[in-house]
């Protein structure tokens, strides 16, 4: 989530009742669409869902990774494409996700050793996302919450793109609504991985703050730490940095760019990238 949610005016909770009878085959008029807030280009999640009936497209068009190096003083280079998340709304609070990376690329590179490369299909997730409380009248509660559960799925477990095995989590999503076009966006989640010494699904744990804010109705900003620990990152905590920019062509329509930085060792270095969302 990356910009300050948009208010829903004076009669936003008349609004939310009148669009519960909406669903994935009645879908919800123009006339009563949220404004489109997005799950990228940062790593906080948002709390608010795609209206019933309706479909939306974030891909991540381009990314680049660096590790950091391991004990044998080697890095891995790792190249996104296309990676992409089908949102589509169920009911007025509801929603399901598909999330696919079409390609990908990684060279492993170690002093003296020839460059090893690895490529192919990445995995797919399936999310689900379900909206507690904001999600038409944040502006006037002050506050948006969801949960969000998901499980990842390997497509192929020997291309070193795609997860080896089926893990799955749960991520909690808020917003709060700040003055003079400011938002807060929270997240806190879990993770089951399994291990590749242990061979049993162990626990990791995330967590996301990104403060966001509109310069205008079509540019905006923002600025995140991120956390990773436990299971997911074995080398002790992973701490990020990152930052990056939207610009709304128009209200169904997106681009984004973005950086993450490394603030501790067990981080990647650096990981830029750019992606585009649109609404239908």
């Amino acid at each position: 989530m990356v910009v300050a949610v948009a208010g829903a005016g004076s009669s936003a909770v008349a609004v939310a009742d009148d669009k519960g009878g909406y669903n994935l085959f009645n879908p919800t008029p123009t006339r009563l669409m949220r404004d489109m807030t997005t799950d990228r280009p940062d790593m906080t999640e948002s709390p608010f869902t795609v209206d019933a009936g309706h479909v939306q497209i974030e891909t991540n068009v381009f990314g680049f990774g660096r590790s950091h190096a391991d004990e044998f003083g080697g890095e891995v280079d790792a190249y996104e494409f296309f990676t992409t998340n089908v949102r589509i709304g169920l009911t007025n609070s509801a929603e399901i996700n598909f999330v696919w990376q079409p390609h990908g690329k990684t060279h492993y590179r170690q002093p003296g050793l020839p460059t090893e490369r690895a490529s192919g299909v990445g995995g797919v997730d399936i999310r689900g996302k379900v909206n507690l409380w904001g999600n038409d009248n944040a502006s006037e509660i002050g506050s948006a919450l969801a949960l969000l559960p998901y499980i990842t799925l390997p497509t192929n477990d020997n291309n070193g793109i795609s997860p080896e095995h089926v893990e799955g989590g749960l991520i909690v999503p808020l917003a709060i609504e700040l003055p003079n076009n400011f938002g807060l966006g929270i997240n806190g989640g879990v993770s089951w991985v399994r291990g590749d010494i242990s061979g049993k699904y162990e626990a990791g744990y995330v967590t996301t703050a990104a403060l966001s804010y509109e310069w205008t109705e079509k540019i905006g900003t923002y600025y995140e730490i991120a956390a990773s620990f436990g299971a997911l990152t074995p080398g002790g905590t992973a701490l990020v940095l990152a930052t990056g920019l939207t610009y709304a062509i128009n209200g169904n329509l997106q681009l984004d760019a973005g950086i993450n930085v490394r603030v501790t060792d067990t981080a990647d270095r650096f990981n830029p990238f750019i992606g585009v969302s649109q609404r239908f």
